[in-house]
């Protein structure tokens, strides 16, 4: 497994563990102090092929995969754009589920939320219960709840809606994807977004994307499908093995050399290692719930937990941006809630490049805050 930048808690790597953006590594940012290159040219043509290798094997896919120079929440808008005809049926339990239904408005379709509480996960009995009414000609769910650290059932979910005949599933994994298991062909997702500053560990500013043939095939029957967030224009382009419009070149220098660190750690062994980050975050609240009798818990129940962000619930007496100030004092950044939960929770992202041991080192500096207050 390759050796992790990571300095000691002096200063440098390894003290902001904001749920996105994510720490990034020096070698990372040093990758894009290179010289420019005209992006229709032969130079652009063989950083593009190599990032499509790269990114096919993150998103277990042998799709092309899509690069956009802006924000995950433009990808968002291309799924409702090119993936809805008439109706979609979004699966609301977080703030940024809740965004994807208020996007599809924003389009001009009709949309529909279902909604469950924020902590909780989509039941895909519930699900099929709500699409049997056959109105829906897709559905929008966020994989990794970055708001909750609610991990859906996407999977499970697949099955179900690809039992209605037209329907497809549109799926932000924006803080899941390189951090939890996403099996983007596998698991039939009609469109899986990401974006470059969560588990991918990359500076902000890149959105990627995957679309299935049958989205392909939807977003050649709409109209409404934009120019920026034209799939059909992405995917004419990717053909030539260029993108539509001109890029971030310096973001796609970062994009490269985190694809070849993240195929040298293997992407399994990198699921792998956020999982123990999670897990130890989810005893850590444990122990000190049981051992040490402070009233913390963890918003999302087991299964449904992300391995790559957690959110936890605090005592009445102190707040989410309380606690993010005093963790600041002493050298962490930490997340508070977001939205309704900003003042009852924090969040911690355990993802991208963190490791275990630097996560303990944030953990011990939280008990002594938590216990010693």
């Amino acid at each position: 497994m390759r050796n992790v930048d990571e300095r000691d808690a002096t200063g440098g790597f390894g003290r902001f563990f904001l749920p996105g953006p994510t720490e990034v590594r020096s070698e990372v940012l040093e990758a894009q102090a290179q010289a420019m290159i005209g992006h229709r040219g032969g130079d652009m043509h063989a950083l593009v092929a190599e990032l499509q290798l790269g990114l096919q094997r993150v998103f277990r896919t042998e799709r092309p995969v899509f690069i956009g120079t802006c924000s995950a929440t433009g990808f968002m808008e291309a799924a409702i754009r090119n993936g809805v005809r008439r109706r979609v049926l979004c699966l609301v339990n977080g703030a940024f589920s809740q965004r994807f239904h208020q996007i599809a408005l924003a389009c001009g379709v009709e949309a529909d939320a279902l909604e469950v509480p924020w902590g909780h996960a989509h039941d895909p009995v519930q699900v099929e219960h709500a699409l049997s009414e056959g109105r829906h000609d897709a559905v929008t769910v966020v994989h990794s709840e970055t708001s909750t650290g609610v991990l859906n059932p996407i999977a499970e979910l697949s099955w179900v809606v690809h039992g209605f005949e037209g329907t497809l599933l549109l799926v932000d994994s924006v803080s899941g994807l390189c951090g939890a298991p996403v099996h983007t062909d596998q698991w039939a997702l009609d469109f899986v977004l990401t974006g470059s500053q969560k588990a991918f560990a990359l500076p902000p500013g890149l959105a990627l994307a995957v679309a299935s043939a049958r989205l392909m095939e939807r977003a050649a029957e709409l109209s409404h499908r934009g120019i920026y967030f034209d799939l059909l224009e992405q995917q004419r382009s990717l053909d030539r093995q260029e993108l539509p419009n001109t890029p971030a070149i310096s973001l796609l220098y970062a994009l490269r050399a985190q694809l070849r660190a993240i195929h040298e750690e293997g992407l399994t062994q990198r699921w792998e290692r956020h999982r123990q980050m999670a897990v130890l975050v989810w005893n850590w609240v444990d122990w000190m719930r049981d051992g040490r009798g402070i009233p913390i818990s963890i918003l999302a129940a087991p299964p449904y937990r992300s391995p790559t962000v957690t959110c936890i619930r605090l005592p009445e007496a102190i707040t989410g941006p309380a606690l993010v100030q005093r963790m600041r004092a002493r050298g962490f950044v930490i997340g508070a809630g977001y939205g309704k939960l900003k003042n009852e929770t924090f969040r911690i992202g355990h993802m991208g490049d963190h490791t275990p041991e630097s996560l303990e080192l944030l953990l011990e500096a939280l008990q002594e805050e938590l216990v010693g207050r």
